[in-house]
């Protein structure tokens, strides 16, 4: 049975995580000759990436063994419980032959676009929301970049919203530019989360505001910016932070760069030793989302401006654990600049003809 999201056990990687981001979805079927191979996730590819594994690696190298399908014999209820509980995007029906005889799909069943975290947590969310936003000019010399609208609320209230989906409450927003403005709208919202803004009286770069926070936070927290969406269960990466046992964990963007002419490569006296047609290089961007041990508030210098990558730089070069969690290049939206900014908007313009 064949849909968009069957692939051939012969892609790579990279083609499966573009087939993934042209529909918007996080589950692949592999099928070959007609017949199920297995199931691809984002989290198969995240796994490898951090692996280490290159993009150009077949997918069929990274199919786990042991993956969960239904059968003809099971009842309409079973497959719809076993979807719940694992949270699956689609649900393949294989009979004996090992042919897809039919695929529920999530949205299809519930109603609703994706499933929903696989966890649920109550940590505190940094949101560094004190920039000038000089990029978005002249909108921002009305608007501070938080209160941007996006569809009908707020950047600040769209991140809101997506860390409560997974359970927070707990906000701390730092703030400087038209730092009364933010307050004022804030505070009359009435939301239902506590809310705690600290304010930098000059600027102190894009970690030096977490210092206001000593003794104010004591476990684990995630800090973002204000201007960048990451779509990604934010579970998976805490889960990974705290396995891993890092101090620091960023969250990198997978970006792909096309070139448009043809590569090479030398050796001595400039001899030919490869040549690549039109290729593609993919990079991990830092996203601007990060998870934080809290005894790191403390190694922030209060008197000076101090970016996040200082204090990166500064663990890296003692030799702390900082890891880096991969997302796709379209989980991650920076509406930072105009371009980015007016393609989210017809973005949600389009989600909300669709859904009309």
């Amino acid at each position: 049975m064949t849909t968009n999201r069957n692939i051939l056990p012969t892609f790579t990687l990279l083609e499966a995580l573009k087939r993934m981001e042209v529909l918007d979805k996080k589950l692949l079927i592999i099928e070959d000759k007609g017949k199920f191979i297995g199931l691809l996730s984002i989290g198969d590819i995240q796994r490898a990436i951090i692996h280490n594994k290159p993009l150009d690696t077949r997918v069929s190298d990274v199919l786990r063994k042991s993956i969960r399908i239904a059968r003809p014999e099971d009842t309409f209820d079973s497959i719809k419980q076993m979807m719940v509980e694992f949270r699956m995007e689609l649900c393949p029906v294989v009979n004996d032959q090992n042919e897809i005889v039919k695929i529920y799909f999530w949205e299809e069943i519930f109603g609703e676009r994706k499933p929903k975290p696989i966890e649920q947590f109550n940590l505190p969310v940094v949101i560094m929301a004190g920039g000038l936003g000089s990029r978005l000019r002249p909108l921002t010399n009305v608007l501070p970049k938080p209160l941007i609208p996006i569809g009908e609320k707020s950047m600040l209230e769209e991140i809101f919203e997506r860390f409560a989906h997974h359970g927070c409450n707990d906000f701390f927003i730092s703030i400087n530019y038209k730092a009364d403005l933010i307050k004022y709208y804030i505070s009359n919202l009435k939301l239902p989360y506590r809310i705690s803004f600290f304010e930098e009286t000059k600027p102190m770069g894009t970690a030096g505001s977490l210092s206001l926070l000593s003794g104010k936070i004591n476990r684990t927290f995630f800090v973002t910016n204000c201007d960048i969406l990451v779509d990604q269960d934010y579970s998976e990466i805490l889960e990974y932070h705290n396995v891993q046992k890092n101090e620091i964990t960023i969250v990198a963007a997978l970006k792909h760069f096309p070139i448009a002419y043809g590569t090479l490569e030398t050796g001595t006296n400039g001899n030919l030793t490869d040549l690549t047609e039109k290729p593609e290089l993919t990079f991990k961007i830092n996203s601007g989302m990060y998870i934080l041990e809290s005894h790191l508030i403390d190694e922030i210098p209060c008197d000076k401006v101090f970016n996040i990558t200082d204090l990166i730089w500064d663990l890296k070069k003692n030799g702390r654990k900082i890891g880096v969690f991969p997302v796709s290049q379209n989980s991650w939206t920076d509406i930072g600049d105009w371009k980015e900014y007016m393609s989210i908007l017809e973005k949600n313009s389009n989600q909300t003809t669709i859904s009309k």
